[in-house]
């Protein structure tokens, strides 16, 4: 490959990644719609029984879950953009189900409709593998991280069309939250339509690929067995204890506006270092990087076992979205080396669908385990999971050998 080549293939990389980031910053502002305004507009839909207010925000995790193997098997008979232009209209019919659930005043027809949002949102997390995929090995981590980087835009579009929308359609309310989600899903497809995926990475082109090997002897491997167990530890951890924060935090006599804001620096936390991440793994390593990730995640435990004042929580917060960071951007790294390209799809599939499936379970027990246990529980839990992690990492050391995946 000569040097001209290299040049372009790096800039066509990057700008798949920048792409893809501004497409992520738009399609996923529909997740913190419906996990910010779900458990709202349940308890609204519902009579005077409450309990099940938080169902669909459960539906719309179970449904990234669902979604993954799905959206692996579509993007990979349809090629990348094709398939991401697939999932936003997931998205959007999902958003229009649940606008017009809220309009018929039916609980469950709305909780579907946030499942399907999530089946939509399993699409959106493949975009930070298309961007490995389809750059030069020196640029993979940083790719991620480009992706994953528009999550920041995320964390901050996402509540404000909340705030401006919730009122829309009164005296239906939330309903112009929901609505909104159809926009969001048709500007993240105009944006999508300017990739430019190469032929050698096109869905087609691996269905005919006769080197994939069976998808059993590829997740058996030390490397992706590792890259799996710390991306769950870092995902379902940060989950289990953001979810069970707020609860502690109003419980310890703080104010909801202080627990609101302890949640948006951590998700500030999780996103921000997303700029750097890429460049850290480059120079250091996944592994060392999700190491540090993990190291990090024990600094949270630590912190959160120390005291119930304001700044333990929000120290604890933080420390939480920073871990989780170079834990999931790391090992996603891992992954993406893991694998021929005439086995992304599956692979990609595969992991999702454990790694979401966990989360969705993490979140569910987190209020569980709080109501039982208290916030002391959630963050002693930490410890034995990155142990786990800290374990695989070993493993896989002692295991590591120069061979191609």
């Amino acid at each position: 490959m000569t040097a001209v080549a290299i040049a372009e293939a790096s800039r066509e990389a990057r700008r798949t990644a920048l792409i893809l980031a501004a497409s992520q910053a738009i399609i996923g502002s529909a997740g913190p719609i419906a996990i910010s305004m779900g458990g709202l507009a349940g308890h609204y839909l519902l009579g005077s029984d409450k309990s099940l207010a938080t169902a669909p925000i459960t539906g719309f995790t179970v449904g990234v879950a669902l979604g993954a193997l799905p959206a692996a098997a579509i993007i990979r008979r349809l090629g990348q953009r094709d398939g991401f232009m697939t999932g936003t209209i997931v998205t959007a019919l999902g958003g229009l189900i649940a606008t017009l659930a809220l309009f018929q005043a039916s609980f469950w027809l709305f909780a579907f409709g946030l499942m399907v949002i999530g089946i939509g949102g399993a699409f959106v997390q493949q975009f930070r593998f298309a961007a490995a995929d389809n750059a030069p090995a020196e640029f993979k981590a940083r790719a991620i991280s480009f992706v994953l980087a528009g999550g920041i835009v995320t964390a901050i579009l996402g509540p404000q069309i909340v705030i401006f929308t919730r009122e829309l359609f009164a005296p239906v309310m939330f309903a112009g939250s929901f609505a909104s989600i159809l926009a969001l899903s048709a500007v993240g497809a105009a944006i999508l339509s300017f990739l430019r995926i190469p032929a050698k990475t096109m869905g087609k082109a691996e269905i005919a690929d006769s080197d994939a090997r069976p998808l059993s002897e590829i997740v058996t491997r030390p490397r992706f067995v590792a890259a799996l167990f710390c991306a769950v530890g870092s995902y379902a951890l940060m989950s289990f204890v953001m979810t069970g924060a707020p609860l502690a935090m109003v419980g310890c006599g703080l104010s909801t506006d202080d627990a609101t804001l302890g949640i948006s620096w951590h998700v500030m936390a999780m996103f921000a270092p997303s700029f750097f991440t890429g460049s850290l793994i480059y120079r250091f390593g996944a592994e060392r990087i999700v190491a540090t990730g993990l190291v990090l995640l024990i600094g949270c435990a630590v912190v959160a076992l120390s005291g119930l004042a304001l700044w333990q929580f929000w120290t604890a917060l933080i420390l939480l979205g920073l871990g989780w960071n170079f834990g999931f951007i790391g090992a996603t790294a891992m992954v993406a080396d893991s694998y021929r390209p005439s086995e992304r799809g599956k692979v990609q599939g595969f992991h999702d669908f454990v790694l979401f499936g966990s989360v969705a379970f993490a979140s569910l027990m987190s209020g569980a385990v709080y109501n039982a246990w208290g916030w002391e529980m959630l963050n002693w839990i930490i410890f034995p999971v990155t142990v786990l992690c800290f374990v695989a990492l070993g493993v896989l050391k002692m295991t590591a050998r120069p061979t191609s995946a």
